[in-house]
């Protein structure tokens, strides 16, 4: 097996580790990670006129905002909060894919900065250990 491809696979290994054993906290905060990097590249792409790259990264970043939507538990009140900004979030990030606009996409990444933010502030209160925050 080449160096590259065994370099790789253990990679992919250490990723799918990292994931099987973090919290749930910590997979929200990496799924809010996840957003903002498909958004930087987006951002990039549309830059480059790379317009294939963009939509691609868009969509990325849609489809982590439709899975924080649907797995809200209503229950909590501050659940339709969050709902609120996902939906906004989604809505914007329709209209950026269609006009490939950067500032739209700007827009979104300073949103999904100041959720992720207050995140890591969340998880700290509570006494869970944020890595690489």
């Amino acid at each position: 097996m080449p160096v590259l491809s065994q370099q790789q696979n253990a990679y992919a290994q250490y990723k799918n580790n990292k994931v099987m054993g973090a919290s749930g906290p910590e997979l929200t905060l990496m799924l809010y990670d996840g957003a903002i990097k498909f958004l930087n590249i987006a951002d990039y792409a549309i830059e480059k006129k790379d317009v294939e790259k963009a939509h691609i990264n868009i969509i990325k970043t849609e489809r982590i905002i439709d899975y924080l939507r649907n797995t809200l538990d209503m229950k909590y009140p501050v659940a339709q909060d969050f709902e609120n900004m996902y939906s906004y979030i989604a809505r914007r990030l329709v209209e950026a894919n269609i006009a490939k606009d950067r500032e739209i996409v700007a827009e979104v990444n300073k949103h999904m900065h100041a959720i992720r933010d207050n995140w890591v502030e969340v998880m700290k209160a509570n006494n869970i250990m944020v890595k690489d925050a």
